[in-house]
């Protein structure tokens, strides 16, 4: 019985140091995320160029109904060959404008998302590299489905991990 005990001691004492050897702690994803100053100007950037590609979308639209409406002026004066021959023509350009709207737009997503993307990857780096660094056993990553529901005080890093990052000028490549 006196060896149970002793082998129960000893095994209790082995996970305890193991336990208080272990270093964790956890941030706000979402946050780092959004607070990150690079991801904030790719945020800008696409946003401008989503708007000066509507704009210029706008423009030609209204180029095109001006020739519509130039049309339609004219039209009861032209020959019935003359104006099936100009409908014809006004409905390719209407065509063409509808897919360079959505190729556009397409290609403004997608550069959009693969930017996103390349920078969470390089965020996700920099968390691995940090805990590495810092010598952490887990960060944990909170996100807005609420996954961690109770953390002691003072295991939230977020704001140490937006610091270094935002002072960081030469993030880590992506080691996937």
């Amino acid at each position: 019985m006196k060896k149970y005990i002793w082998i129960v001691a000893i095994v209790f004492a082995i996970t305890s140091c193991n336990q208080q050897t272990e270093k964790t702690a956890y941030i706000n994803n979402t946050k780092v995320v959004s607070d990150y100053n690079v991801m904030k100007n790719a945020q800008e950037k696409w946003t401008k160029k989503n708007t000066d590609l509507r704009t210029e979308l706008e423009n030609k639209a209204k180029q095109f109904q001006t020739e519509v409406q130039g049309y339609q002026n004219i039209m009861k004066s032209m020959t019935k060959s003359n104006r099936e021959k100009k409908e014809q023509e006004l409905m390719v350009k209407q065509q063409q404008l509808q897919r360079e709207q959505q190729n556009r737009m397409q290609e403004i997503k997608k550069g959009s998302q693969d930017e996103i993307d390349s920078i969470i990857k390089k965020v996700k780096t920099f968390v691995k590299e940090y805990g590495k660094k810092n010598g952490y056993t887990y960060i944990y990553g909170e996100t807005e489905v609420g996954n961690i529901f109770y953390a002691k005080e003072g295991l939230d890093i977020t704001d140490k991990i937006l610091s270094e990052l935002n002072g960081n000028d030469s993030i880590p490549s992506n080691k996937e």
